[in-house]
């Protein structure tokens, strides 16, 4: 079944969820779940720079959830009780996962995936060469590029709901440190450097303070800019207060090469990884 095809059958059971009850409308939504984990599949492409969101494979995702039933998971003495199985085969897919790392299937790991203790949710995209590092977690329809490092306790935003929501998108050879959070479909473009407890919503403000005048930004980051955490004044009814933002305080040189670099971009700044 052609992909237009598929659009089509998931388009009409998102408008009546009573077509669920239908085998060949489970078989497609399995079909396309099935490639998210595989990779055939992705929720957001991009193309000339540019991130599309695909609305009907989001769809498909949220429509898996029903057709599913509670079940006992097993892991040795471990038991789980959930809807969703877990991804499995990582030898044959190149992967490599520690205990207790945990992915949902029709989550995609690339070859040379590191998880350490760590979770991925369904729906995310993670591509070769990346390291998700102890206690971070990445949320439902994330999209990682190649090379990045997700530092410890990191908080990747997953997003479902609404359908047309962007998800986060980190792209390759990007740095993110330690207990940072990105959500709300914020952008990280390439080879960025952020350091520990960086917070980016979709709200956020992100200033570029590196040049004599203030640039600022929203929703994204721009490639290759090295990241703090931050705050500015701002005006309530009972006087000023420091709110967050993110400030970027430089760019990474061109003197280190991309793996080194994502460490000492931050140390060239004088800040912690």
């Amino acid at each position: 079944m052609n992909n237009e095809n598929r659009e089509k059958i998931i388009s009409e059971a998102w408008e009546n969820k009573n077509l669920l009850s239908d085998y060949s409308v489970k078989e497609c939504i399995n079909s396309i779940i099935k490639d998210l984990d595989d990779g055939k599949l992705r929720i957001a492409t991009n193309s000339s720079n540019k991130w599309q969101v695909q609305e009907w494979i989001k769809k498909a995702v949220i429509l898996y959830f029903p057709t599913q039933k509670m079940e006992v998971i097993k892991a040795g003495e471990l038991q789980f009780y959930d809807k969703m199985k877990l991804k499995s085969n990582f030898k044959e897919l190149g992967v490599r996962v520690v205990p207790h790392a945990i992915a949902r299937f029709g989550a995609f790991l690339a070859r040379g995936v590191i998880m350490m203790p760590s979770y991925v949710n369904i729906g995310a995209y993670v591509d070769e060469g990346t390291m998700i590092d102890t206690w971070a977690t990445v949320g439902s329809c994330a999209q990682i590029g190649k090379n990045v490092h997700i530092s410890g306790g990191v908080g990747i935003g997953g997003v479902l709901e609404p359908v047309q929501a962007h998800p986060v998108i980190i792209e390759d050879n990007v740095f993110i440190g330690s207990r940072s959070i990105i959500v709300e479909g914020v952008k990280i473009e390439k080879e960025a450097v952020l350091g520990a407890n960086v917070v980016i919503t979709a709200s956020t403000k992100i200033i570029d303070v590196s040049n004599e005048n203030p640039i600022e930004y929203k929703g994204y980051i721009p490639s290759r800019s090295v990241v703090i955490p931050g705050t500015y004044q701002k005006e309530f009814k009972s006087g000023k207060y420091g709110v967050a933002c993110a400030l970027i305080i430089g760019k990474r040189k061109q003197s280190t090469d991309k793996k080194t670099s994502l460490n000492n971009a931050l140390r060239d700044y004088n800040i912690s990884v």
